[in-house]
C-alpha cells in the first residue's frame, strides 16, 4: 500500500484515557503557577488571569498541535494507527525554579511586582534560546549516550519528583486517593473497562468529586469549601493575549545575574528533552530530537513575547499515555481545552470544584511507568548503571524536603551547621553536592556506569571527564554557576577519568569508539 494512502486516525477509543489523564495533569500545573503569581510574588490577578493565562494559552496548543503533526506524519510514513504524540505543556520544575529564584527575590527586594513579572519574562526568553541552540547538538548528545543513562535518570525525576509527594498527599486523605487509585490502576494496569465505556482518568475524577462533596453536604469533612466556587466564579471572563515588549524593559544590569539559573536550566531544558524522546522512542515511537527541541524553544520564547515567565516544554509520560491508548487526538485535545480554561479565566473555578486528591493518583501512575520503564527497555546488566542515574534526583528531593523542615522551624542549614546535622543522621554536605545538577549528574553517572558494564572503558573515561568540566563550573555537584565550584568533586571526576584510560591503554586491539546499539 503507498504511503500516500494511509488515513491515521485523529482519535482512538484510548485517547479519552490519555486526554483526561493529560489534561487533568497541565490543568493541576497550571492551577499551581497561578496561585504561585498571586499568592506568593503577589502579582495583580489582572495580570495573571489577563497576561500570563492568555499567553500560555497560545503557547500550549501551538505546541501540541506541532506534536500531534509530527505523530500523524510519523504514522503515514510508517503505516501505523498506533503512535503516540508526545505530551506537552509548562515545565513543572522551571514554574518553581522562575517564581522562587527570579521574581520573589525581585519583588522582595523591590516590592514592586511589575518587575518581577519583566525579569521572569527575560529569564523564560533566554531559557528558549539556550534550548533552541541545544537543538543543534542534542542529537550528538543522545547517539552517544547509553539509554540506561537517560531512562535511569527520568526514573529519578519520576520517582523523587511525581511519584513521591503525590503519594503522601494521596495519604493525607486515603478515604478518596485509594479508590481513586484502585480506579486508575484497574483501567490503565488491568485494562477492566469502566461502567458505560467511561474513561478511567475521568471515572476516578468523577467518583473523586462525588466522594468529596458528599462528605463535606454531610458534615464529615471540609476537604471542599462550597464559598470558594462563587468566589472563583468572579474571575470568569475572556481575556485574549497579546504581544508583551517587557523582555526589552529591562537595564542590563538587571539581567546579567538572571544568567546564572537561564544557563544550568537551559541546559537542563534540552538534556530532559533529549531523555523524554529516548523514552518514547524505547516505547516504539522514535521522533525527530532536533525539531522536538526547536519546538520546545521556539514555545518558551513565544511565550515570553505573550507575556508569560513559565516555559512550556516535552512532558514526562510519553509511555504512559501510550500505554492507555492514547495516540494523537489526545494532546490536540489537551492544548485546545487548556487554552479555553486560560482564555475564559476558568482555573481559579476547576481548582474549587475538583478535588486534588482525585488527580493525584494519575501522577502516581504515570510516575510507576516511567520508572518501570528504565527497566523494561534496557538490558538487565545495565540495571546497576539505572540505580546510580537515580540517585541523583533523590539527593536533590531530600535536599528540599531538609530545607523545608528547616524553614518550618524558623531556621536553615547554615545556623544549624553540617556538624550538627551529621550528628542527627543528616548528612546535608553530602545530599546538597550529590544532588546539584541532578539531571546531568544522573546522566554521566549512569553513562559511566553503563559503559564500564560493556567494558567500554574509552568512552567511560570521556564522560567521567567531562563530568569534571560540568563539576569544574558548577553545572553538577553545584549549588550554582562558579569558577572552580566543586574542587573536591572535580578532582574526583579527574581521577576516575584517568583511572578509566589506564584501564582502556591497557585493552588488546583497537579502542571501540562506537556508539552503543540502542535497539
Amino acid at each position: 500500500m503507498s504511503t500516500a494512502n494511509i488515513k491515521p486516525k485523529l482519535w482512538a477509543p484510548g485517547d479519552w484515557n490519555a486526554f483526561f489523564g493529560l489534561f487533568t495533569n497541565i490543568l493541576l500545573n497550571v492551577l499551581v503557577l497561578t496561585g504561585l503569581s498571586l499568592y506568593v510574588v503577589n502579582l495583580p490577578s489582572d495580570l495573571v488571569f489577563g497576561r500570563i493565562l492568555p499567553a500560555l494559552g497560545i503557547a500550549l496548543p501551538l505546541g501540541n498541535m506541532f506534536y500531534a503533526y509530527m505523530a500523524y506524519k510519523k504514522s503515514q510514513e510508517e503505516d501505523r494507527n498506533d503512535v503516540t504524540a508526545l505530551p506537552y505543556g509548562p515545565s513543572v520544575p522551571h514554574m518553581f525554579i522562575v517564581v522562587f529564584l527570579v521574581m520573589l527575590p525581585t519583588y522582595l527586594q523591590t516590592k514592586d511586582p511589575i518587575l518581577a513579572w519583566q525579569l521572569g519574562l527575560i529569564w523564560a526568553l533566554i531559557i528558549g534560546i539556550i534550548v533552541l541552540i541545544g537543538a543543534f547538538v542534542g542529537p550528538t548528545i543522545r547517539k552517544y549516550t547509553p539509554r540506561a543513562a537517560m531512562l535511569g535518570t527520568l526514573a529519578g525525576i519520576s520517582i523523587a519528583f511525581i511519584s513521591m509527594r503525590p503519594a503522601f498527599q494521596m495519604y493525607e486523605q486515603p478515604w478518596i486517593a485509594l479508590i481513586c487509585f484502585g480506579i486508575i490502576l484497574l483501567g490503565w494496569l488491568g485494562n477492566v473497562r469502566m461502567p458505560f465505556g467511561v474513561p478511567a482518568g475521568l471515572a476516578a475524577v468523577i467518583v473523586g468529586m462525588v466522594l468529596a462533596w458528599t462528605a463535606v453536604f454531610l458534615g464529615y469533612s471540609d476537604i471542599m469549601v462550597p464559598t470558594e466556587v462563587g468566589k472563583a466564579m468572579s474571575q470568569f471572563n475572556i481575556y485574549l493575549p497579546s504581544f508583551s515588549g517587557d523582555v526589552f524593559a529591562v537595564p542590563m544590569g538587571k539581567v546579567w545575574p538572571l544568567l546564572v539559573t537561564a544557563i544550568p536550566l537551559g541546559i537542563y531544558n534540552f538534556t530532559e528533552a533529549i531523555n523524554n524522546v529516548e523514552s518514547a522512542s524505547a516505547a516504539g515511537d522514535d521522533y525527530d530530537l532536533r525539531k522536538v527541541l526547536l519546538a520546545d524553544g521556539g514555545g518558551a520564547v513565544i511565550g515570553s513575547f505573550l507575556g508569560s515567565p513559565f516555559p512550556p516544554a516535552v512532558y514526562i509520560g510519553h509511555p504512559g499515555w501510550k500505554a492507555v491508548g492514547g495516540r494523537i487526538g489526545y494532546s490536540l485535545a489537551t492544548g485546545f481545552c487548556v487554552a479555553t480554561v486560560c482564555f475564559l479565566g476558568l482555573a481559579a473555578l476547576l481548582l474549587s470544584i475538583i478535588p486534588l486528591v482525585a488527580i493525584l493518583p494519575i501522577l502516581l501512575f504515570i510516575g510507576l511507568v516511567i520508572g518501570a520503564q528504565a527497566f523494561q527497555a534496557t538490558p538487565r546488566a545495565h540495571a546497576p548503571a539505572i540505580i546510580l542515574a537515580i540517585i541523583p534526583s533523590i539527593a536533590e528531593w531530600a535536599k528540599t524536603q531538609v530545607d523545608g523542615a528547616l524553614f518550618a522551624a524558623g531556621t536553615n542549614y547554615t545556623d544549624v551547621g553540617f556538624a550538627n546535622l551529621a550528628q542527627n543522621n543528616v548528612l546535608y554536605h553530602g545530599v546538597e553536592t550529590l544532588g546539584g545538577g541532578s539531571i546531568l549528574a544522573g546522566l554521566m553517572l549512569g553513562a559511566i556506569a553503563v559503559f564500564i558494564i560493556e567494558k567500554r572503558f574509552n568512552w567511560a573515561a570521556v564522560y567521567a571527564g567531562i563530568a569534571a568540566i560540568l563539576s569544574f563550573f558548577g553545572f553538577i555537584h553545584g549549588s550554582q554557576l562558579a569558577w572552580n565550584a566543586s574542587p573536591s568533586v572535580t578532582f574526583g571526576y579527574a581521577g576516575l577519568a584517568l583511572l578509566l584510560w589506564v584501564m582502556c591503554s591497557k585493552e588488546e586491539g583497537p579502542v571501540n569508539w562506537s556508539p552503543i546499539d540502542k535497539d
